[in-house]
């Protein structure tokens, strides 16, 4: 019985090729974009997980808040926190303090720029157990200076096939002897902490319990029991509060991050950006979504072609077939399809997963899809499919009454109209409101590429520096500016793209108690000039306000600061009035305001601007070149010239200004790609079954569509008779589709302190193209229709 049923549901598949190839193409499409998604989310959810002790690990966020100001949080704290902690809190087993990012490397004669330098405790092995050492001891590859452990991959592309431990790396641009005293497993692409290279904390310097406020460190505790996260921030928030009690005018907490949660729910990122949750809440919505369509079309054919198969269920009644027997029929031909779609669809993912994988920014493996986990979800998958598509144009057949289709006295009941209409009106509503939010997301996007940041951006060339460029600055400044192309340079801490660094601020008239919470950053005499800043009062600094800074004798620092439009308005001055004030950046750092900048968009436009001051600074690490733009290779040729003479101890890695301006917002760019994407399948998937729904209603009328055109209708009447009801529907999704997009793409708008307005010809764009393109799918049926002869299709009356 069950070889019959599927022999008969291949004939039938084989002998409509066209609604089975439709319906082929919208189920392969559906489910190669939904497997697609759950390797993403498994992957997203998967973070840490194989971490043995990560749900008794946190990450500790430091909380400040100056006088009344806004409290502010960052991921990184002093190197004290983790001794005291240990010292008073019973429930902290171990904990580790890593930092790090990039580093000059050179093995042999060859000098690489690393990205993936850590430093971590001598603990850090023992906190992440699962990050297995494959040679060397957990307890002794860091418990010591100026010791490292390289990754696996990193120690084949360095040594080859020759055993690595115990030979020597130099590091940074004095180029210290490391010993690699270890080599770790690759780290997983589902893991926040990723390294090459693993030195010894102690590397950079004696163990010192600073103040808390140094905060440059990342910290994570291990706790002894996982249920001890809340009554031990408890005890932290008590603990902070005796140990700042002497303190009036600012407060200091930390908080605890469950590590397993970090990458999908903290704002704040690691050592890799993190993710969001509600990215994958929205891209999963959409991706089931995009399923539903290619359901609904299967649904829309398959109860179209009922009138066809009608027939063939009567006979079937009268030879002695139960209903449940007919249905069960459908519902196999359903299952067929559906697992004939999945099996292609597999195929389609291993051919489009390295083109996701770029969109995603991801390393998602084809093997991952062979999880027990993810195959029980592809039968699920299947079981769910075929009997969400299968199930109503089974009912609906197998409820044929036998004499009656076999009298050829069938009609289709209103209830199979109302739910074709229903469905088609489903599938334009999904198109017409992701056709609305790719509209709006790149408008934003749009808005933040072109946005004035109130500083320039284009043609300006960053280098990373360190103490020995330092050494030479004006000589390496100077040497820069030979060539007519290049307009200024300047050493900072920070450009203007970026700037994080917080500082207490008050006046002359005001107390340490009293002082402000500000962002400010070190700068020299160029940076106004190579960033392009505008001064609106008061003076640029000079050279004489750098020395005054730090003076070489035994005088006292003296600074000059230059303050933006919100931090004047903070102290209650205008930018004349401010000019000349008594300031001081913390106790320590005594000066007046020599001038005033416009206000700039020194973070991303999700936060509004806040208060800013720059002041002379020694520790300026970042090169900025502001160029003409003219023969750009050219001036980048000699730049690299010049940095080879200069600093041959480092690579000459540059990045534009607006690429780091761009960075800022890679997870928006992203999110905006997956939405075009996804947008332009729904509409080819939609269009694809009002393709064959339109096919279907002209084969049905192809009698009255004769009778039409011999009594003397127009092409265009009759295509605009066939077009009428399906441009109604397409409409009227319209109107259901536009509020529904009004209210999520305002709330995500919400996020940006700086965003567009969302227009009504936005909506109407998205009215124009929906209907244009059912237009478009529906006239080709209709012309071909219209133009045929009606002799043809009056033949058999």
């Amino acid at each position: 019985m069950i070889k019959n049923y599927i022999k008969i549901a291949w004939r039938n598949l084989w002998k409509n090729k066209s609604a089975t190839t439709i319906n082929l193409v919208g189920l392969i499409t559906g489910m190669s974009c939904c497997l697609l998604m759950v390797l993403y989310i498994q992957h997203e959810l998967s973070y840490d997980k194989f971490q043995e002790n990560g749900d008794r690990i946190a990450r500790v966020i430091m909380e400040y808040r100056i006088g009344d100001t806004e409290p502010r949080k960052g991921n990184y704290t002093s190197t004290k926190v983790l001794p005291a902690f240990k010292r008073q809190f019973p429930e902290v087993e171990s904990g580790v303090r890593m930092s790090g990012g990039n580093a000059l490397v050179k093995v042999s004669d060859d000098l690489y720029n690393e990205t993936r330098f850590l430093f971590a405790d001598s603990t850090f092995f023992s906190v992440f157990s699962s990050f297995p050492l494959k040679e060397g001891t957990p307890e002794d590859v860091l418990n010591a200076p100026n010791k490292v452990v390289l990754s696996a991959a990193t120690a084949k592309r360095y040594f080859k096939d020759a055993d690595p431990v115990g030979k020597t790396i130099q590091v940074g641009p004095s180029q210290m002897d490391y010993l690699v005293s270890g080599v770790a497993e690759d780290c997983p692409s589902n893991s926040q902490i990723k390294f090459d290279f693993l030195a010894s904390f102690s590397s950079l310097g004696p163990a010192q319990e600073e103040t808390y406020w140094n905060a440059n460190y990342t910290t994570y505790l291990l706790l002894n029991d996982p249920s001890s996260f809340v009554p031990l921030q408890q005890k932290i928030s008590a603990f902070m509060k005796q140990e700042m009690a002497s303190e009036t005018s600012v407060s200091l907490n930390f908080e605890l991050e469950p590590y397993t949660r970090v990458h999908l729910y903290s704002p704040h990122d690691g050592f890799e950006p993190t993710s969001n949750i509600m990215y994958l809440y929205i891209a999963g919505g959409v991706v089931l979504l995009i399923l539903l369509i290619a359901c609904f079309t299967y649904i829309n054919l398959s109860t179209a072609r009922s009138l066809e198969r009608a027939k063939e269920v009567g006979i079937r009644k009268v030879a002695g077939a139960y209903r449940h027997q007919l249905f069960g029929q459908f519902i196999g031909e359903s299952a067929l399809l559906t697992t004939l779609a999945l099996l292609l669809s597999i195929g389609v993912v291993g051919l489009a997963l390295p083109a996701f994988n770029a969109l995603a920014g991801r390393s998602l493996a084809f093997t991952a899809l062979f999880q027990p986990a993810i195959i029980a979800s592809m039968v699920a998958m299947v079981l769910c499919i075929s009997l969400l598509a299968g199930s109503y144009p089974a009912f609906v057949l197998s409820g044929f009454q036998s004499i009656r289709v076999l009298k050829g006295a069938f009609h289709r009941t209103g209830s199979g109209v109302w739910l074709k209409q229903s469905l088609i009106v489903f599938q334009f509503v999904i198109s017409v409101f992701l056709i609305i939010a790719t509209l709006i997301m790149q408008g934003q996007l749009q808005y933040i590429q072109q946005k004035k940041l109130g500083y320039d951006r284009e043609h300006v060339v960053i280098l990373r520096a360190d103490q020995k460029i330092l050494e030479k600055m004006e000589l390496v400044k100077a040497e820069l500016k030979q060539h007519p192309n290049v307009l200024a340079t300047s050493f900072a801490y920070e450009t203007p793209v970026n700037i994080r660094g917080g500082y207490s601020m008050y006046s002359g008239n005001m107390t340490p108690e009293q002082a402000v919470a500000v962002t400010a950053n070190p700068i020299d005499e160029e940076y106004i000039r190579a960033t392009g800043l505008e001064l609106i009062a008061g003076e640029d600094l000079t050279m004489q306000d750098i020395k005054d800074a730090a003076p070489k004798d035994d005088s006292k620092s003296y600074f000059h600061y230059i303050l933006n439009e919100s931090a004047a308005r903070q102290m209650g001055w205008s930018a004349e009035e401010a000019i000349g004030k008594r300031l001081f950046l913390d106790p320590s750092r005594p000066g007046e305001v020599k001038g005033v900048v416009r206000d700039f968009h020194f973070a991303s436009l999700h936060t509004p601007i806040e208060p800013l001051v720059l002041f002379p600074g020694g520790w300026s690490n970042t090169l900025i070149i502001k160029t003409t733009g003219n023969n750009l290779a050219g001036t980048l040729s000699f730049l690299e010239a010049k940095w080879r003479e200069l600093a041959p101890h480092r690579p000459f890695s540059y990045q534009f200004m607006d690429e780091a301006y761009t960075n800022l917002y890679a997870s928006e760019l992203r999110i905006g790609k997956v939405f075009q994407t996804f947008a332009l399948i729904t509409i080819l998937l939609a269009c694809l079954g009002l393709f064959g729904l339109s096919a279907y209603t002209v084969q049905q009328k192809r009698k009255e569509i004769g009778i039409r055109k011999v009594l003397g209708a127009s092409v265009s009447g009759i295509v605009a008779l066939l077009s009428k009801d399906f441009v109604k529907l397409v409409l009227i999704a319209v109107i259901i589709a536009s509020p529904i997009a009004w209210w999520a793409m305002n709330n995500w708008l919400e996020d940006f302190a700086y965003r567009i307005d969302i227009a009504w010809w936005m909506f109407g764009i998205a009215g124009i193209l929906a209907v244009g393109i059912a237009l478009f799918t529906i006239s080709w049926q209709a012309v071909q229709a219209a133009t045929s002869n009606p002799v043809d299709s009056l033949r058999d009356e």
